[in-house]
């Protein structure tokens, strides 16, 4: 069962070691565990519903709550302070294209603001319900969640836009398929929610980014039915799957998504590489991106990242060995770690690490096998699980991610740790900022930074500091040149900062098409821009 109130299943957790404990104190001090609302204390919040005899629309108080929130910390806070703020009226949970069209058009008879439900794993607000007189509805897609049509000749793929990650690896496992894309949400986020949000998996590099996979869907708009895309190129008129991808929810209900799939790799392995500078790792990475070795998967974390995910992982004698190792090989303080994937035929495999390693071995970089890329593999979708349990022990934590060109990715790196820095020195508090590379590109790569800081013990001292924490990030984002989202999406929390990228006339060309299929304002407003 999933948690209610944090990340994951109710069963699963990850165990803060001793050796973890002792490196959060040393670094920013013991942890201020805070109360945690129970969900009985958090459903008596619930305000009555101003939806009444709705046939697809059910009021129950315990489900509305469970659809209001997200994952983005005000979200935790919300949850774990058991202050949900509003929630919605009502739910409909669908099973088919038809369904959901019957949905839509009762909320439209309602006069009712919709807001789309995935898998619930939004960090940038996609699920908060606006404040104001008329009724607010979600329509979740959790039960359309199946493949629905599989073209073997076409590797093309038709998915219910619930379907989560596991699911759909699994329905295609059965057809010697894969789509390949892997956020660290994967467990739980959906392929509608993919699209609508413009994800990026973690072996992008070789299967794409969403926009790449997705080839079609239908979509529900307040005035109609749309199908968009089918054939493998077109040269007629603007591609307006575009104006599905990103689209949050605010032109309609993507309730269904024809993906490109692929064969099933016959080999793949994870190895690392450690170099003696982030430096010597950058312009490794680079090289390795522009020589187009086709990797499924190029990671590098910065120093402070290397020593703390060696320092959590445990297994404290093997990490001696490492380090003894890494010492007689010229690599000692600062060290960085890269984590590269390789996918395909055994033989292909063998190829892409030969020519990676050559290339890290130019920047001085040193292979260290595939005991830590296997480790990493096997765990990494569990990351979001140490959220749990740095909130328990008294830590709150946050990230924030965007893409620049390469000649900006250290001095980006560098300006978004020391703007989390100087906001928790201003409250006498220390931060433990850290950061890696998740996606390359021949122009550039992601930069994403991980912030964990001691709880205030206190939700709305936790929130003041985090939105000074947002602001300040967000703005060292901007002025280097860097989108406000790589992976994330917009939401509410980063439309403040998409007018530096799309300008007020790339802003109105989006509201004009929402205006156009949605005139009655009803579809999740307030998300992507105002």
């Amino acid at each position: 069962m999933r948690r209610w109130n944090g990340w994951g299943d109710e069963s699963d957790h990850f165990e803060l070691s001793d050796d973890a404990r002792d490196f959060l104190r040393a670094r920013i001090g013991d942890g201020r565990p805070p109360h945690d609302a129970t969900i009985d204390e958090a459903l008596r919040g619930v305000a009555d519903s101003r939806v009444h005899a709705a046939a697809r629309f059910d009021t129950d108080p315990r489900l509305r709550l469970l659809h209001a929130r997200g994952q983005s910390f005000p979200d935790w806070v919300a949850m774990k302070s058991g202050r949900f703020g509003p929630v919605a009226d009502a739910v409909a949970r669908p099973a088919s294209h038809e369904e959901a069209a019957d949905a839509l058009a009762e909320a439209q008879k309602l006069g009712a603001i919709v807001i789309p439900y995935g898998g619930g794993t939004s960090v940038v607000g996609h699920l908060n319900v606006p404040v104001g007189d008329r009724p607010v509805v979600n329509i979740s897609f959790e039960r359309m969640n199946r493949l629905l049509a599989f073209d073997e000749k076409s590797q093309l793929a038709t998915f219910g836009a619930g379907t989560p990650g596991p699911q759909i690896e699994a329905q295609l496992r059965g057809h010697g398929a894969l789509l390949g894309h892997f956020p660290q949400s994967y467990e739980f986020s959906t392929i509608g929610g993919w699209v609508v949000t413009r994800s990026s998996g973690q072996q992008s590099l070789r299967y794409g980014r969403i926009e790449n996979l997705f080839a079609s869907g239908r979509l529900l708009t307040p005035r109609g039915a749309l199908r968009i895309g089918s054939a493998p190129a077109s040269s007629a008129g603007q591609d307006l799957r575009e104006a599905v991808l990103g689209s949050e929810g605010r032109l309609g209900l993507l309730t269904e998504v024809t993906a490109r799939v692929r064969r099933l790799p016959a080999s793949e392995d994870f190895h690392a590489v450690f170099f003696p500078s982030w430096e010597a790792g950058v312009e490794a990475a680079r090289a390795i991106t522009q020589a187009e070795v086709p990797l499924s998967m190029l990671r590098l974390s910065n120093e402070i990242e290397t020593e703390t995910q060696l320092r959590l992982a445990g297994h404290t004698e093997l990490i001696k060995w490492l380090q003894r190792y890494l010492g007689m090989r010229g690599i000692a303080q600062g060290q960085c770690m890269m984590v590269i994937g390789a996918s395909g035929s055994l033989g292909a495999t063998r190829r892409m690490r030969r020519e990676a390693l050559a290339i890290a071995k130019l920047f001085h970089g040193v292979h260290v096998g595939k005991a830590i890329g296997k480790s990493w593999a096997k765990n990494r979708f569990r990351g979001p699980l140490l959220r749990n349990a740095l909130w328990d022990a008294g830590y709150a934590a946050d990230t924030v991610e965007t893409a620049v060109n390469w000649p900006q990715a250290t001095a980006t790196m560098r300006a978004i740790e020391a703007a989390a820095r100087e906001v928790l020195y201003a409250d006498n508090e220390r931060m433990h900022a850290f950061t890696h590379l998740s996606h390359v590109y021949r122009q550039g790569c992601s930069v994403y930074s991980t912030f964990v800081f001691r709880s205030t013990g206190d939700p709305d001292g936790d929130m003041e500091r985090w939105r000074r924490l947002k602001a300040r990030v967000s703005t060292a984002i901007v002025e280097h040149g860097g989108t406000i989202s790589h992976q994330h999406g917009v939401g509410v929390d980063h439309a403040p900062y998409l007018i530096h990228e799309k300008g007020e006339l790339g802003l109105d060309l989006m509201r004009a098409m929402a205006r156009e299929l949605d005139p009655q304002q009803m579809m999740n407003p307030g998300k992507l821009f105002v």
